[in-house]
């Protein structure tokens, strides 16, 4: 498994091995979004156990539209960002990078203690409904289209988070660009129908995502992370795919690859699959080639080998999981260490609804 211990760089950061712990829902901070102890040792733990590197949940980057869950931690006062210093601080004395995802939820909001409003870049409904676990039931309300002093706003929002996620010490930000949330949703042709310069064309709806990545960048500056997220699958579509395929992919990464992000990190089912139909390239593989940008590949590698194999393939440059870490925070440790690895079961998910025990007892 030596492929998966090789040090990696990213921007100007030296990773120790080649796994990351990816973001994951939590819905455990307070309830305006402060971040406490249990985050605490949350994240601490991954660090302990051998990761290189920390991706936070999504944290939502502003106080108006952008919280998409009851519960989730924020990045958007100074409250928040006094309360993440000493989880950052945790996190990198044990070894281990730690990156802020900043997420807005868009239309796939279900809880936000400051609007009841939903905005999305048109009128759109999410096709599934709510997520129990994360305190929601039932149908999604419709969002409303933003306008374009609105999304200045979201832009700034996103901005103004990843000053105060430097201010908090973190190594880099994420901008979440996946799964159906808000940057995703202006990527999509199904909740993007703008006829301005956001809407229509690939690189169009590609457009407010390299904005935000440049005017983040000029925000942080060149020592902090900068990353995306990418995806074709949605929260409440996991069956969606680009309807141009490959030819999509090729447009959307390579304008991605135009700016100054260090790295992409894709989220699929499974990283190993065909991204755009049999005999096709990987999501990977495509982000890859035509980014010219380390990846992180994320989905269904909490196989040592296999995940060892998309390393030495080039297919990735780093193995993102889940899962797995929820299972066995010390995951890292223990494949290198030859010690069997345990199986992700439904206690493992940790949210404060499916919340056991034994939680405390592995701190």
């Amino acid at each position: 498994m030596e492929e998966l211990f090789n040090q990696g760089n990213i921007g100007k950061h030296i990773l120790r091995n080649r796994y990351i712990v990816a973001p994951m829902t939590r819905v455990s901070s307070e309830e305006d979004g402060t971040p406490n102890e249990r985050m605490h040792k949350y994240y601490e733990r991954f660090a302990k156990g051998g990761f290189a590197a920390v991706i936070t949940e999504g944290v939502y980057p502003d106080t108006q539209h952008s919280q998409a869950y009851k519960y989730q931690g924020g990045l958007a006062t100074e409250k928040h960002a006094k309360a993440w210093e000493p989880i950052v601080r945790s996190v990198k004395s044990h070894g281990a990078l730690m990156i802020a995802q900043l997420m807005h939820g868009g239309a796939q909001t279900q809880g936000n203690v400051y609007t009841d409003v939903t905005v999305a870049p048109s009128e759109f409904s999410p096709p599934a409904d709510k997520v129990e676990v994360y305190y929601g039931s039932g149908p999604f309300s419709t969002a409303k289209a933003l306008t374009l002093e609105e999304i200045e706003e979201v832009k700034q929002g996103f901005v103004r988070s990843a000053e105060l996620a430097n201010q908090a010490g973190f190594s880099g930000v994420e901008l979440h660009g996946a799964n159906g949330y808000l940057l995703d949703e202006f990527l999509s042709e199904v909740s993007n129908h703008r006829t301005d310069q956001y809407g229509g064309s690939v690189e169009n709806r590609v457009r407010l995502l390299k904005e935000v990545t440049e005017e983040v960048r000029e925000a942080i500056g060149g020592d902090m992370i900068l990353g995306i997220r990418i995806s074709q699958l949605k929260a409440t579509n996991g069956n969606y795919k680009w309807p141009g395929g490959e030819a999509d992919a090729e447009i959307i990464f390579s304008e991605l690859g135009k700016t100054s992000i260090d790295y992409i990190h894709i989220s699929d089912d499974d990283a190993t699959t065909p991204g755009f139909g049999e005999g096709t390239m990987t999501m990977t593989e495509a982000a890859k080639k035509f980014t010219n940008k380390p990846v992180i590949a994320c989905g269904e590698l909490s196989d040592p080998s296999k995940a060892a194999n998309v390393l030495k393939q080039n297919q990735a440059d780093f193995v993102g999981v889940a899962r797995q870490a929820l299972a066995q925070p010390n995951t890292p440790n223990c494949v290198q260490n030859g010690e069997p690895l345990n199986t992700f079961d439904g206690k493992a998910i940790m949210t404060p609804q499916a919340y056991v025990k034994d939680f405390e007892l592995e701190m």
